[in-house]
């Protein structure tokens, strides 16, 4: 096991020694998860994160127009509604 020290600043921030960013190919912006178990703190690098993921994959289509998508919303709420009294009106009502 290897050892490595380092000091704690005033507003938490510790400096993770270069020996030990190199074993575990760390660089400037990557992410590392610390694992605690008792008194005993693991440092991992977090390989995979919602940050890293992002811009990762191309989406199949442009993104949708918003105002287009509720504009189309309310124009199908509003054709089940007419819809909807139009089935009312139809039927008989009970005396």
């Amino acid at each position: 096991m290897t050892e490595r020290l380092s000091t704690i600043t005033r507003k938490g921030q510790v400096t993770i020694p270069a020996e030990i960013r190199r074993a575990l190919h760390l660089k400037e912006g990557d992410t590392v998860a610390w694992h605690q178990d008792g008194d005993e703190v693991r440092l991992t690098p977090a390989r995979f994160t919602l940050e890293s993921a992002l811009g990762s994959v191309e989406p199949h289509q442009r993104p949708e127009d918003f105002a287009t998508l509720e504009q189309a919303a309310k124009a199908a709420k509003a054709r089940a509604t007419m819809a909807e009294l139009a089935e009312e009106q139809a039927s008989p009502s009970p005396v």
